[in-house]
C-alpha cells in the first residue's frame, strides 16, 4: 500500500541505464548512474508497466545485485505496453490507447505503487509511456518522476548549442529526398530563431544520417553528434559543418553504431 494515499498507489516514472540493447561484456552497475533513492524505489516496487518485459527483468536483476527486491523476480508483476506504442508512440490524446492505459493502472487503484519503465533512459521522453502518465493524472493518481540519465539532456549540455531554446523532433524521414527537405526545414528554423533542433535515428542508420547532414546543411551551421552517452565508448563532437567536412578526426572514435543524438543550430 502506498504511503501517498489510503486507497491508491502512485505511478513512479523510473529511469534505467542507457546501455540496454548494447553488447557490453561488463555492463555498469545501476548504482553508477542511478541515485540511491531511485534504486530504493525500484527495489520496493512489485508492479511494472514497461516497453519491454525482457529488458525490465534484466534491469531488476541488476538492481537486485545492489539491494534485494521486495519480492523475487519471478513474482514481479510486469505488463507490457501495446506493440503499437513501440512503433508509433503513445502521445496522441484521446485515443483507444488511453483506455488501455487506464486498464494497465488497475493495480494502482487497488493500492499498489506502479513503476513505469522503458528499454533505456527516461520513459515518455523519446520512448513510449506518455499515455500511462496521462491516464494516471486522469485517475487522480500521484505521478512521481525519479532521477536518472536522460540522453537528450546529456547531449544538449555537451553540444555547445542553445540550451535556452530547443526542440526534440524525434526521427527524420528515411527516404533521401524527404529527409533532405526535413533537414533543410529544421536548419532554417534553427538559424532564424536560434532554437536548437534535436533528433535521433536507429543506430544502424546513424552513418547515413550523418552523411546526409553534411551533404545538406549549410557550411556555417553548427552540428553536434553525441553517442553512447554514459557508456565507456561515449563521445561528443560539435563543430561547424565546414569543419566536419574538413577535419576527418571529428568522426574518429564517434560511436555511430550506438544510440546517438544529433543536434543542429547556430
Amino acid at each position: 500500500m502506498s504511503a501517498h494515499s489510503e486507497k491508491h498507489g502512485a505511478l513512479y516514472v523510473v529511469p534505467t541505464p542507457l546501455d540496454f540493447g548494447m553488447d557490453l561484456e561488463t555492463p555498469a552497475s545501476p548504482g553508477q548512474w542511478l541515485p540511491a533513492e531511485t534504486l530504493a524505489t525500484a527495489c520496493r516496487l512489485t508492479h511494472w508497466i514497461t516497453e519491454n518485459a525482457k529488458s525490465t527483468r534484466a534491469f531488476l536483476k541488476r538492481v537486485n545485485g545492489i539491494a534485494p527486491l521486495a519480492v523475487p523476480l519471478q513474482e514481479q508483476h510486469i505488463t507490457e505496453l501495446p506493440r503499437a506504442a513501440h512503433k508509433k508512440g503513445d502521445h496522441a490524446p484521446e485515443t483507444a490507447g488511453d483506455a488501455i492505459a487506464r486498464a494497465l493502472l488497475a493495480p494502482a487503484l487497488l493500492g499498489h505503487d506502479v513503476g513505469l519503465v522503458s528499454e533505456a533512459g527516461m520513459p515518455a521522453i523519446a520512448d513510449p509511456g506518455s499515455s500511462i502518465v496521462r491516464a494516471a493524472h486522469a485517475l487522480g493518481l500521484q505521478v512521481i518522476p525519479l532521477t536518472g540519465p536522460v540522453s537528450l539532456m546529456l547531449a544538449l549540455s555537451a553540444s555547445g548549442l542553445n540550451g535556452q531554446n530547443f526542440a526534440f523532433v524525434g526521427y527524420v524521414p528515411q527516404e533521401p529526398g524527404e529527409r533532405a527537405r526535413r533537414l533543410r526545414e529544421l536548419e532554417d528554423l534553427a538559424l532564424k530563431t536560434g532554437q536548437t533542433q534535436m533528433f535521433i535515428e536507429t543506430p544502424y542508420r546513424n552513418t547515413s544520417l550523418l552523411q546526409a547532414l553534411l551533404q545538406t546543411l549549410h557550411p556555417h551551421t553548427r552540428l553536434a553528434v553525441c553517442g553512447a552517452l554514459t557508456l565507456p565508448q561515449q563521445a561528443s563532437r560539435s563543430a561547424l559543418v565546414s569543419e566536419w567536412k574538413r577535419d576527418q578526426r571529428l568522426k574518429e572514435r564517434l560511436p555511430l553504431d550506438a544510440p546517438c543524438v544529433f543536434l543542429l543550430g547556430r
